[in-house]
């Protein structure tokens, strides 16, 4: 072989080489990828593990909420074994995210980014606000058990707007919609500011949802840290009961 065609040969034999590499980095790379995205996604027979929900990012875990809702839209959600999920988390429980929403029974978290036994922690009260205990047992979610979100879910139409708009004075109920009508007044709108009007009702809705989040953040250390130190995400959105679209709030 001649001094040249062994240079040649030699080039040939590199550049395969670095070819091989790169696809083995690739498919590493991709593969990492793949499997925190399904660990939310295609677990259909088990709960979630300390690994694989360990693994997941909070950036991770909201996508595979949203990607969740696209597929509640589409009617393609997962076929999951419910018996097989309730005896794995049995064991023990790794959600990887708390989900705060208003009691409407039209917006069940589980199902409209559908999600399995395991998966997330989800509280409920009107109106999605805080109090102490809601706080109490988002820190644990979060510090304890290691959830990467918090996610202030409110929606459209909601009547603990409406009654906050409207002043309504009945038993407890008056301490909670007390909460809310800061939200009433933080609201920019142009327009009937009525509860009969449902723009005007879904622009505090959504106010309400951002003053939530003011709120935890303000009034938990341990939340305010974890989201300083990047370790959670503490994140606001609002369901549409009409459309079933889950609106991420930027």
């Amino acid at each position: 072989m001649t001094g040249e065609s062994q240079a040649s040969a030699a080039s040939t034999q590199s550049t395969a080489r670095r070819r091989f590499i790169k696809a083995v980095i690739t498919a590493c790379s991709c593969g990492n990828v793949t499997f925190a995205q399904r660990t939310l996604e295609e677990k259909a027979r088990s709960s979630l593990s300390k690994g694989q929900r360990d693994l997941l990012t909070p950036d991770q875990v909201v996508d595979s909420l949203k990607r969740g809702n696209e597929r509640f839209r589409g009617g393609q959600m997962i076929s999951r074994d419910l018996a097989s999920q309730k005896r794995s988390a049995s064991q023990g429980q790794f959600p990887a995210a708390l989900i705060l929403g208003c009691i409407d029974s039209r917006a069940p978290a589980e199902i409209i980014m559908d999600t399995g036994i395991g998966d997330t922690f989800n509280a409920r009260i009107a109106g999605n606000v805080v109090n102490d205990d809601i706080l109490g047992s988002m820190e644990f979610a979060c510090s304890v058990a290691g959830a990467k979100v918090v996610l202030v879910l409110g929606h459209s139409a909601c009547g603990a707007i409406k009654g906050a708009i409207d002043d309504v004075v009945m038993g407890n109920l008056t301490g909670l919609l007390a909460r809310i009508k800061p939200a009433i007044a933080a609201t920019h709108f142009d327009g009937d500011r009525s509860s009969k009007n449902p723009a005007y009702v879904d622009a505090v809705a959504k106010t309400n949802v951002t003053n939530t989040m003011k709120e935890i953040r303000r009034r938990s250390k341990i939340l305010s840290s974890m989201e300083e130190k990047k370790s959670i995400r503490i994140v606001g959105a609002m369901y549409d009961l009409n459309s079933g679209m889950i609106d991420f709030l930027p």
